[in-house]
């Protein structure tokens, strides 16, 4: 049987780069090593290697840089201080660090660097063995460095660290994330020794930027199976530091009143939509964001029905709320932050439509608070229907189709994606001979209330229906 490093350099080789094969030829004949390292020869013997490459050196920051700028089409700078000099060569974004060895301050994140001159320091640093991997491309063939049984680790799929694995978190606590992230982007399972450590060192997140957080996260929701990564954060309480809103979902359920897990309830809500999201073009933070954080405001709002039962009055309301909060803390962008707060504000507004009573108006008024996220809104309330009665689901899907085709047809009859008065702004002032003010503002409304109750009227009808309202509304000679 062949050796599973011989195949791993194979497969790594295979998927080079020219721009990889070049820069490692400009480092040899200038008399320094360069070597792929970490992800990218991870990604590479998957079979999954994008244009982003890491390389590592013995060469000092400035003469990498002098090198780099040598024949790549742009240079900047990173990290020189850290030993990185960043580059582009066409469409490959290359980033190369010097050989470095870090110690690190227990109360900071930010490490105490000193360059290295050999690659075995370097990589002993990395945060796990699939990690820890390296492919040296200023040797004839290559060669493939596998100090801490990577390639095994990576057939087994399975997170280990290379040294300690409590040295390792404690200097640096944004890797507990990173183990999270890679099991949900991996679909890998997490050593023994790693759950432990992340149970005792989870507090020590709190030294962690809430920006650096924010990334890692956005990374472990965006991967395959964010599930996983939830899941370890949960079960090891680093949630607690990062997204406390999550865990407090396990609520107590009881022999009298009895409800739907809403842990696991939201965790199905979020592979649901996951599934769905070929209806927004691919992959999507902000779906992903709102089916997590839909029902967060149920603990908040859970009241015990006497006799039996439970209920979450205004759990949207409130959820809506918190995940502002959440978000804001966490440094989403304004957008980020209105988008998902207003789907979990919106994700009950269907149950009101039972059967299929809605008027014409409170259709119009669905698609018009919906807005632009109308399709977010369509995936998210169907991954929330979900229910053990098979025939209950098959109902609620077919119900919401049916929601689906009213708006489709009014939309075709309406232009219901523009949604506005049949008069506006300039014609109010006009038919009303005013200026500019307050009161243009509450005619428009008017106008637009009348255009979700009646639909279409033209310019006409509009008009007299305007001037009624004004002489009820109108400033009193």
């Amino acid at each position: 049987m062949k050796d599973p490093k011989a195949i791993a350099t194979q497969l790594a080789i295979a998927a080079l780069p020219k721009a990889a094969a070049d820069l490692g030829a400009r480092f040899k004949s200038a008399g320094f090593k360069l070597a792929l390292v970490g992800g990218p020869v991870r990604d590479a013997i998957l079979g999954r290697l994008g244009n982003d490459l890491d390389f590592t050196t013995d060469a000092l920051p400035d003469e990498t840089e002098k090198l780099l700028k040598s024949f790549a089409d742009e240079v900047w700078n990173v990290g020189k201080d850290f030993g990185t000099i960043a580059g582009k060569i066409g469409e490959v974004q290359v980033e190369i660090t010097t050989y470095r060895q870090e110690k690190y301050d227990p109360s900071s994140r930010n490490p105490i660097v000193n360059f290295g001159k050999d690659i075995e320091v370097d990589l002993s640093r990395r945060d796990f063995t699939i990690n820890a991997m390296a492919l040296e491309l200023t040797t004839e063939p290559p060669t493939f460095i596998d100090l801490f049984d990577g390639v095994n680790d990576l057939a087994k799929k399975i997170l280990r660290t290379p040294i300690d694995v409590e040295d390792l978190f404690t200097e640096d606590p944004l890797r507990m994330m990173r183990a999270a992230r890679f099991a949900a982007q991996l679909e890998f399972s997490v050593a023994p020794e790693i759950v432990e450590a992340i149970k005792k060192l989870a507090s020590r997140m709190e030294i962690i930027s809430a920006e650096r957080t924010r990334d890692e996260l956005i990374k472990l929701i965006m991967g395959r199976s964010p599930r996983l990564g939830l899941t370890l954060m949960v079960e090891t309480g680093l949630a607690d530091y990062v997204l406390p809103e999550l865990p407090k979902l396990k609520l107590e359920v009881d022999e009298h009143h009895h409800h739907k897990d809403v842990y696991e309830h939201t965790l199905k809500v979020l592979e649901q939509a996951i599934a769905l999201e070929s209806r927004l073009g691919g992959a999507n933070l902000v779906i992903r964001l709102a089916a997590l954080l839909h029902d967060i405001g149920k603990p908040k709002t859970r009241e015990l029905i006497p006799g039996g039962g439970v209920s979450f009055h205004h759990h949207e309301v409130v959820g809506s709320k918190m995940a502002k909060e959440r978000l804001r803390t966490l440094r989403f962008s304004k957008d980020q932050i209105d988008a998902v707060a207003q789907l979990v504000f919106l994700h009950l507004r269907f149950h009101g439509y039972g059967t299929g009573e809605w008027t014409d108006s409170a259709v119009r008024r669905y698609v018009r608070d919906a807005g632009e996220l109308l399709t977010h809104l369509h995936v998210l309330t169907r991954a929330d229907c979900t229910t053990r009665n098979e025939k209950k689901a098959a109902n609620l899907a077919a119900t919401y189709g049916s929601l689906e085709a009213r708006i489709e047809k009014l939309r075709e009859q309406e232009e219901l994606d523009a949604i506005r008065p049949d008069l506006d702004g300039k014609e109010i002032m006009e038919i009303l001979g005013i200026k500019p003010s307050p009161i243009v503002g509450q005619a428009y409304d008017f106008l637009l209330e009348l255009r979700m109750d009646r639909g279409p009227i033209g310019k006409d009808a509009a008009t007299k229906e305007l001037l009624t309202w004004w002489d009820a509304n109108g400033p009193k000679n």
